[in-house]
């Protein structure tokens, strides 16, 4: 057992991210948080750390419960890691898909009422 992993090494290792290239970009763009504060790839996470990770938009919250550094199966990697995102966050998630919020590419610009529904929506975020 680890005292301390990388946080990217993590990520990929508990099935967060598809690959540790894609774990490393995203720490390095400022998604992943540790107390609120971007981390590097090469933070060295430790048993109980809560890390937060932009997924727009919304803000996923994650526990560590056991550390791990090479990928195992889903059902090994469920008991590493804890999710305690509240529900409002996936709120949030429905929310926009209902709203015409995620548009289709090549769709054109955004309708009047698509507009205020989409104002409105930035203006309740804040």
């Amino acid at each position: 057992m680890y005292e301390q992993v990388r946080i990217d090494k993590y990520l990929w290792a508990v099935r967060i991210y598809k690959t540790r290239s894609l774990a490393s970009d995203e720490c390095k763009k400022g998604h992943v948080l540790i107390d609120d504060a971007p981390v590097k790839p090469s933070k060295m996470i430790k048993l109980n750390d809560r890390i937060d990770i932009k997924f727009p938009p919304m803000i996923r919250s994650f526990i560590v419960t056991g550390l791990i550094e090479k990928r195992v199966s889903a059902s090994l990697a469920k008991e590493n890691v804890k999710e305690i995102t509240e529900q409002s966050e996936f709120d949030k998630l429905s929310m926009t898909k209902n709203n015409y919020i995620l548009r289709d590419k090549g769709t054109g610009r955004p309708t009047k009422k698509e507009r205020r529904i989409i104002d409105k929506f930035k203006h309740n975020e804040k």
